[in-house]
């Protein structure tokens, strides 16, 4: 996968082939005064790096806490009063 570098004002220019060599050749850096500022990515790379993987319950099963006899109380102080 090969990432080229792409100024603001080239960005502008060719934005048609920064989508196209993101689609087919990887992630396109778009920079601004020699700073990075923002990278294309094909639909298909953003969905694959989105994507959520299991859910908070599964999260918390894989815990390498999981199992080990720690035990967690509620404190059951009176809530607090807030001002209106």
């Amino acid at each position: 996968m090969s990432t080229d570098n792409w100024t603001v004002a080239e960005a502008k220019a060719r934005f048609s082939e920064i989508v196209e060599r993101a689609q087919s050749k990887g992630p396109q850096v778009i920079t601004r005064h020699g700073r990075t500022a923002a990278v294309v990515v094909s639909a298909d790379e953003w969905e694959r790096k989105t994507r959520r993987s299991g859910n908070l319950a599964e999260f918390f099963a894989a815990s390498p806490l999981s199992g080990s006899g720690i035990a967690v109380k509620r404190r059951r102080d009176r809530a607090r009063k807030i001002d209106l």
